[in-house]
């Protein structure tokens, strides 16, 4: 009986033939046009693309962003993933659904719902105005909706490893007086490092090309609240193809650059598990 690892080499050529010609159709061709359309016109022409104001202000916009709203999701994740992984509490699986919220609803929606809390005519807006204080149509509201959209990466690869890995070591740990604080440092930040960064990775990753929510709470003022996705998308309504592609193929480095960090962590994470493995098998003996 020919086992499911086993199948005859022409089925093995099939199915590996089907998934190179979608890879090639569907990652690596739009890869390769929208770089070939950015140098359309010369090395350059494409250079000077990110010499205008707008273009500078909306790459500087979009690093920032993300600056600010990784570290306040990597804060958030460690705190949820710690709550939700070593304690027992009433509200628990209210507190996990939550973080799965943003993956349920659309990016746009999250941009509508704080258009109507802090609009002109939201919940807060006339409060907001009457001190002069102005989220939508601003920078507070993209860094807002970025967060939104991006915290749940963090807490959802540390939840599942960190209840995987128990209680026992930190509990030794308090048992022997060692502080919270030193018990997270010593002990679960190293457990969980490979997973946070991963994390840290996925979350910069979304929060750089993020579009819906962040078009929606911009207002698309030029030089000012535009990212890269919004300058993008100005662009090409505009017919300024080789600049429009300029910027989405930085956008496309910075993306494969996050892929090949993403690759090195798991590889590390692999061989760190496996000397671990190979240590405790040694100790076994």
């Amino acid at each position: 009986m020919v086992g499911a690892t086993m199948e005859p080499k022409l089925i093995r050529w099939f199915l590996t033939g089907v998934a190179l010609i979608f890879l090639c159709l569907f990652l690596l061709l739009p890869l390769v046009a929208v770089f070939a359309e950015a140098f359309s016109q010369g090395v350059a022409v494409y250079f000077e693309s990110f010499r205008t104001p707008d273009a500078r202000s909306a790459i500087l916009l979009t690093l920032m962003t993300a600056a600010i709203t990784v570290p306040l999701n990597v804060l958030f994740g460690l705190a949820a993933a710690w709550a939700i992984a070593k304690f027992q509490f009433i509200g628990k699986n209210v507190l996990m659904a939550l973080i799965d919220l943003p993956f349920s609803i659309s990016p746009v929606v999250a941009g509508l719902m704080y258009a109507l809390l802090f609009g002109a005519r939201g919940i807060f807006g006339p409060w907001l105005a009457a001190h002069n204080i102005k989220i939508i149509f601003a920078v507070p509201g993209i860094i807002l909706a970025t967060a939104f959209v991006t915290f749940p990466f963090v807490a959802r690869e540390l939840i599942p490893l960190m209840q995987m890995q128990g209680n026992e070591e930190e509990e030794a740990a308090l048992t022997l007086g060692a502080s919270g604080w030193q018990t997270f440092r010593h002990i679960t930040l190293p457990n969980i490092k490979w997973g946070l960064l991963y994390g840290v990775i996925l979350c910069n990753a979304r929060a750089m090309g993020e579009f819906g929510a962040v078009s929606v709470v911009s207002g698309h003022v030029r030089g000012v609240t535009n990212t890269m996705t919004l300058h993008i998308e100005i662009l090409y309504n505009e017919y300024q193809f080789v600049a429009a592609f300029a910027v989405a193929s930085l956008l496309t480095l910075l993306a494969l650059l996050t892929l090949i960090v993403k690759s090195a962590i798991e590889w590390k994470a692999k061989r760190y598990l496996a000397i671990v493995k190979l240590m405790a098998e040694e100790s076994a003996a």
